[in-house]
């Protein structure tokens, strides 16, 4: 146990800079590192938050540096590599989500993290919001559960504040892996497992661009369905909605942050939630891991069991 764990953040991007953010304000971190493709970048990143070292290739941090946890944060294409690397040094893992490029990838990095022994864990918000656990309690207030509707609704794509190659492209792009994981997670964490009944996804013209739609079944193993309408660059507002019909209510998360409730024949109102920082939240969880302590965390098992589900809406075969 440790009063501060040294911290090596490799990309730099939205992500890798939001919780950047929230690592230098943890009592519990200290940032002593920081790698990114662009030596621009990781250089005044470095400058910015006066830290120390810099580096533009990952394997060179992970040599040089005493580090207790590495945040993973570049696209999800390079994941693979990076986490193997990064688990036969032997330190600690906090990864961004989809956990990789395809089943058979995220298989290997799960496989070298329980033989590295080591904490291996992935940044799926909704789970460390407050908003998590009163959505679970409040499940068992509205009877048995008729269906569940998934939608996302993008009226850009990739969204303004996202406006980089990889989300754009086919290969590692699209709202169906950058969002659609967080929902595949929740339906898991709150119903366990599901099976893929059909997945139609629609692609414009161009074959290095993303999808521009989705439309899809899915099944609880006790038959209860689980519709996905995802579409991109639509005359309307970004709009995500998940919502649990039940016989005695209905529960929806709108727009990751709020909760709406709504008994039978109600209309919903908003469930009033404390104001809590999620990535904050979920670094309390890393450090109580660290700890020794019991912790709230999703591990590269649960990013496993994701991804299968992820890779089966887009029909690829590892």
């Amino acid at each position: 146990m440790k009063e501060r764990y040294a911290v090596g953040i490799i990309g730099l991007g939205v992500m890798g800079e939001r919780l950047l953010n929230a690592m230098v304000a943890h009592e519990r971190f200290s940032v002593i590192a920081v790698c990114d493709i662009s030596a621009d970048r990781a250089k005044a990143t470095a400058e910015h938050y006066d830290i120390n070292a810099w580096y533009t290739n990952h394997q060179e941090l992970l040599d040089k540096e005493e580090l207790d946890l590495v945040y993973i944060a570049v696209p999800p294409k390079f994941h693979h590599g990076v986490a193997l690397d990064t688990l036969a040094a032997g330190k600690h893992v906090l990864c961004e989500k989809p956990l990789a490029g395809s089943v058979k990838e995220g298989a290997e990095m799960l496989a070298a993290a329980e033989k590295a022994g080591v904490i291996h864990a992935m940044n799926f918000p909704i789970y460390y919001r407050p908003l998590f656990l009163e959505l679970k309690r409040r499940i068992e207030e509205i009877g048995n559960i008729r269906r569940i509707d998934i939608v996302t609704h993008f009226h850009q794509w990739p969204r303004p504040w996202q406006q980089t190659a990889w989300l754009s492209g086919r290969e590692q792009g699209g709202f169906v892996r950058e969002v659609l994981p967080h929902f595949l997670h929740l339906t898991q964490a709150l119903f366990g497992s599901y099976e893929v009944v059909r997945s139609d996804v629609d692609y414009p013209e161009d074959p290095e661009a993303c999808e521009v739609g989705i439309s899809a079944l899915l099944r609880l193993l006790n038959g209860t369905p689980v519709t996905i309408n995802g579409l991109g660059g639509i005359g309307q507002k970004e709009h995500l909605t998940y919502t649990i019909y039940g016989t005695e209510g209905t529960l929806t998360v709108q727009n990751w942050n709020t909760l709406l409730a709504g008994g039978k024949g109600e209309l919903p109102v908003e469930v009033t939630m404390p104001e809590q920082d999620r990535l904050s939240l979920l670094l309390d969880e890393m450090a109580n891991a660290l700890d020794g302590k019991e912790a709230r965390l999703v591990g590269f098992d649960t990013g496993l069991a994701v991804q299968k589900g992820l890779d089966t809406l887009l029909g690829i075969h590892s």
